[in-house]
């Protein structure tokens, strides 16, 4: 086998993808029962409702270079999107929307505070320039060269404006470019996704990028449930010779030499490899559990001890008898739907969460599929999910109820409040629920070991660890210190978000060192025969 990949989530797929298409034979290894890490449905409520168990919104797939070259399309894969990518539920009884329709998003922004809709026009514009450099140079291999050079060029003399204005904090983009105070709201809450407080240098960006892809493309849902681009990845990979065994859990690399030499299994097997390992694992798995210590520097060993993860999820799956009923019928028509009273109250959960307390009040993602594809349940019914953030150390609890332990009493207790602040926004929604599914951190955990106290980031998303501090300091690359072993993972450059650039940037470092290899081959079998020849 040429190259073994560990992981069946949507990075290491693309990354087996790209090895495939260059020749290569290539197994994946899944430890859970089916492929797809945190891309996959189940029927986990009531039969005929399919809920996405983890993710379930891909504005970054359908943007992706890595993913869009796959053509998944050709493999069953149909993207639907909702009438409006997002809006945003707050105290104030009116919702922010980005519409898929930019001309209805200005418009309604407008009648929210007079001069935001043309601010966010005017941010759109921009993008429009832009937004595949942008997209382009964050997704690339580190350092990317040719998207920042494109990008300096669209610019020229507001190069130095531009770079100011993504290093500004959520709250103070929304301070100097909106006249209202609701619009930046959608910014900020798309800051949290990437773990950012309002206050966080590059929380504005994130916020930016995020509005700005749900402007371009919506927030693309896969027809049938996001395990369809997982079925998608699957089937490509197997057309062209890959294959995945799944039960398979890898316990160990094999570094022979300095080199990784295959991989050995729960059961005992050995799987060697010729050319590499590709391992879509959390950092701390790959270095504190797969590679023995003594093949790793002490540099590397200490710097990993030093990872951050980001916050712990609580996510809860709802099947409704009916539309949730919304106070604002627009929301209705959004696919995803974000719950903060405003600014502050993003802020105050952040710091608290950064203290170890879990809030009375947290402020919720919200998704409801049917919006964008109506086949999710029963007809006149609605699949619908939450998730809020808890402390990865809980040091404090606000209600007094929940310490870390996670038992029965405890989850429920927190989607009681969740459904607590939904309730708010849309009274007679406890009165729709058919069925209820909760999953704490360590639920996620034990159903995606990447999922580390429940993180879906891979890691924080602060600029400590981004660029060439992901996942430690160093060149922000795949390369691992064992040669032809290779991180795939989101704990690398550039991040959470299904993209699948994590994977393809393994794969491109895996395919580059093999023709370096047959290059230094080549070299040493003339310099072998000319040293014959002069012998001779």
């Amino acid at each position: 086998m040429d190259a073994i990949v560990i992981g069946a989530g949507p990075n290491g797929l693309v990354a087996a993808n790209i090895l495939v298409d260059r020749g290569w034979s290539v197994v994946v290894l899944e430890e859970q029962p089916q492929p797809g890490g945190a891309v996959k449905t189940a029927e986990l409520t009531v039969p005929g409702f399919k809920h996405d168990v983890f993710s379930a919104f891909y504005p970054l797939a359908k943007a992706s270079p890595a993913m869009t070259a796959l053509e998944l399309e050709r493999w069953g894969l149909r993207w639907r999107t909702a009438p409006a990518a997002l809006a945003h539920a707050s105290r104030e009884g009116v919702a922010p929307m980005i519409w898929c329709d930019l001309t209805r998003t200005v418009e309604g922004l407008e009648r929210i505070a007079p001069g935001d809709g043309e601010a966010w026009a005017g941010l759109y514009e921009q993008w429009t320039r832009i937004g595949g450099d942008v997209v382009r140079s964050l997704l690339a291999p580190f350092p990317p060269v040719a998207g920042p050079l494109r990008l300096a060029v669209s610019l020229r003399r507001d190069l130095l404006r531009f770079l100011r204005t993504t290093l500004l904090p959520v709250r103070r983009l929304t301070e100097e470019g909106f006249p209202g105070t609701l619009a930046g709201l959608l910014l900020a809450g798309n800051a949290l996704h990437a773990d950012l407080t309002p206050e966080m240098t590059l929380s504005g960006f994130f916020g930016y990028l995020l509005c700005a892809l749900g402007q371009e493309h919506g927030y693309p849902v896969p027809e049938g449930g996001a395990g369809e681009l997982t079925h998608a990845l699957v089937r490509r990979l197997e057309s062209k010779g890959g294959r995945v065994e799944c039960n398979a859990r890898v316990v160990q690399i094999d570094v022979q030499k300095g080199r990784a030499a295959g991989v050995r299994t729960s059961d005992g097997q050995v799987h060697p490899v010729r050319k590499a390992v590709l391992a879509d694992v959390s950092a701390t798995a790959l270095y504190r559990d797969l590679v023995a210590s003594e093949h790793l520097p002490n540099r590397v060993l200490e710097d990993v001890a030093r990872f951050q993860f980001d916050n712990g999820t609580v996510k809860v799956d709802w099947a409704l008898n009916r539309p949730c009923p919304w106070s604002v019928e627009d929301i209705g028509s959004a696919g995803t739907i974000h719950i903060a009273d405003d600014m502050n109250h993003l802020t105050d959960m952040s710091t608290g969460l950064a203290q170890g307390r879990v809030p009375a009040r947290p402020c919720l993602v919200v998704g409801q599929m049917n919006a964008a594809d109506p086949g999710r349940s029963p007809e006149g019914t609605t699949t619908m999910w939450a998730y809020a953030h808890v402390p990865q150390a809980i040091t404090h609890d606000e209600s007094g109820v929940i310490s870390g332990a996670w038992n029965d009493r405890e989850r429920e207790a927190f989607a009681d409040r969740m459904e607590a602040e939904i309730e708010g926004h849309a009274p007679g929604f406890r009165d729709a629920i058919a069925g209820r599914h909760v999953m704490a951190p360590p639920d996620l955990e034990r159903a995606n070991r990447n999922l580390v106290g429940g993180a879906v980031n891979g890691g924080t998303s602060q600029l400590h660890q981004q660029l060439v501090f992901r996942p430690i300091p160093g060149l922000g690359r795949a390369e691992t210190p064992v040669r032809g072993l290779y991180l795939a993972s989101a704990s690398a450059h550039p991040g959470g978000g299904v993209h699948g650039a994590c994977g393809a940037n393994a794969a491109r470092a895996a395919l580059i060192a093999g023709r370096s290899r047959k290059v230094v081959a080549a070299t040493s079998a003339v310099a072998a025969a000319r040293a014959i020849k002069k012998r001779s």
